[in-house]
């Protein structure tokens, strides 16, 4: 039929993002739009939370909570301060409240009872978790408007009740069972409209009681064995020999059930033995980037046929007419995915002119979601949090280092993002020597795989490592259910007790 129409609610999938960006701008043209990395962080960190609604597959709603603490829902808070800068990041699983802290509908659509239907599907979750009730802070739109009238938020909110004022927006909420508990100053700023305020409303499960909470039958892998390549740096002959020393670690890798495989930053420079020329540096970079097609469609081949996920180190490209340092990202599933550095060294800049690239970004995995950042990256707590905000649990590092002082500063800051993230960290470093190719003839690594600092990891933090400049690989199992844990109740939760109300990392970028 021509007219046929299907309007659905369902859960949010990082594929919605897009439409997800499409609608909130549409909807709200006098606030700011949600970036990319926002909207992922808010599916990643609680995917059970947030839904979206189609109506003949086009993206007409969006709905987004979390669930929290009944001592933070029901004190006094700002949108930026409870849900993370926007992440959702505060989500803590054995809260008491779910949190809205979004409805978002087209405003083309009308009559479909779109915001109706979020709200029936959150009262669904919250009987689903046994939780409390729902807590939210909604917005009082004609407020400014009837400010001479009024006076106060208290005088406003008393006049809609009493049907004294119209206002759609609180008026829906009270013919839902809603009952206010107040007004949240500053709560948004930016909604003027509002002159800031956020009305302070809760909904009662009648169904709850005093038990434990039933948790998602999502099943979910718990166990990732991780592996990183401690790589030697030797003279080859031809392609064909890189490839065979390549596939020999992959090989190895695959018998060990690995999940994952992390191959060093630039260890791809050995190629240039194949000429055995001593060449200048801008040119050996020029001619790296001759290789990068054969590169990515070795490790794709590889990643596919050996059944493993693979960090392919990272390899220098010709990005238009730049050369950017970059890591190939390559799935069992034959999917590929690209990291550029965003931090050259000032010695890759002035040696080879590597530019530095522009995001960073969350790769999805069957293993969950993982961020890889180059060597230097490592060394700008900025970078991983952002990643940590979009709900990355792993983070691979590809290195290169000369010097024993070089390494330390890699491998300390990568603990300590292993620390105040609560995540595990990956570093896999280049050996052996290359005499002939200027700016990589040393080497110095030791390889490792980090864990926080708490009583169900390695008492010093690390869950293996390599020998100092020997050839060998490190093996490590993560248990992601012991991470989720610590960040729940460690015997310090970094991620948990930042205070969002005094700090967040903003990235500019919203792609």
């Amino acid at each position: 039929m021509k007219n046929e129409m299907k309007l659905d609610v369902r859960s949010a999938k990082i594929s919605d993002i897009k439409g997800i960006m499409h609608l909130i701008k549409k909807a709200y043209k006098d606030l700011e739009d949600y970036s990319r990395d926002i909207i992922r962080g808010q599916i990643t960190n609680f995917p059970e939370g947030h839904l979206v609604a189609t109506l003949n597959d086009e993206i007409v709603g969006y709905s987004a909570s979390i669930i929290l603490p009944e001592k933070v829902v029901l004190a006094a808070h700002t949108w930026k301060s409870i849900t993370g800068g926007g992440y959702g990041s505060t989500h803590d699983e054995d809260g008491d409240y779910l949190y809205g802290y979004e409805v978002c509908v087209d405003p083309d659509i009308r009559g479909h009872r779109i915001g109706q239907r979020f709200y029936n599907a959150r009262k669904r979750l919250v009987k689903f978790y046994r939780l409390k009730g729902i807590v939210f802070a909604g917005r009082a739109p004609n407020f400014k408007k009837k400010l001479k009238q009024v006076k106060n938020i208290e005088t406003y909110i008393e006049m809609v009740k009493n049907k004294e004022i119209r206002d759609s927006s609180l008026g829906f909420q009270l013919r839902n069972g809603f009952e206010v508990i107040g007004s949240l100053k500053d709560y948004l700023p930016s909604d003027d409209a509002s002159l800031g305020y956020g009305i302070h409303l809760m909904w009662k499960n009648p169904e709850f009681q005093e038990v434990s909470k039933k948790k998602s039958a999502t099943v979910e892998q718990n166990v990732v064995r991780v592996v990183c390549v401690q790589y030697q740096q030797r003279g080859i002959k031809s392609f064909e020999e890189f490839e065979s020393l390549v596939e020999y670690y992959v090989d190895v890798t695959a018998d060990y059930r690995a999940d994952f495989v992390l191959f060093p930053e630039l260890f791809t420079m050995q190629l240039l033995s194949i000429k055995n020329e001593e060449i200048a540096a801008d040119v050996a970079i020029e001619h790296m980037t001759s290789y990068t097609e054969q590169v990515k469609d070795l490790f794709r081949r590889l990643a596919v046929k050996y059944n493993v996920n693979i960090i392919a180190g990272s390899h220098p490209t010709k990005v238009g007419d730049k050369v950017k340092n970059i890591s190939y990202i390559c799935l069992r599933d034959g999917q590929i995915h690209e990291q550029a550095k965003i931090h050259p060294t000032p010695d890759e800049k002035y040696w080879w002119n590597i530019e530095g690239g522009e995001s960073v970004k969350v790769i999805d995995t069957d293993c969950g979601p993982i961020g890889v950042l180059i060597c230097y990256d490592s060394e700008f707590p900025e970078l991983s949090r952002h990643l940590a905000n979009q709900g990355v649990n792993i983070l691979f590092v590809p290195f290169l280092t000369d010097n024993r002082q070089a390494y330390c500063r890699v491998k300390y800051c990568c603990q300590a993002r292993a620390i105040e993230n609560q995540m595990y960290v990956a570093m896999a470093g280049n050996v052996g020597n290359l005499p002939r190719v200027n700016n990589v003839d040393i080497q110095y690594a030791q390889s490792c795989i980090l864990t926080p600092c708490d009583f169900p990891f390695a008492k010093d933090g690390v869950a293996a490592d390599t020998t100092p400049n020997v050839e060998m690989v490190a093996i490590a199992d993560l248990r992601l259910d012991i991470l989720r844990e610590a960040r729940q109740s460690g015997a310090v939760r970094n991620l948990k007790d930042r205070r969002h109300d005094l700090y967040s990392v903003v990235w500019h970028n919203k792609d």
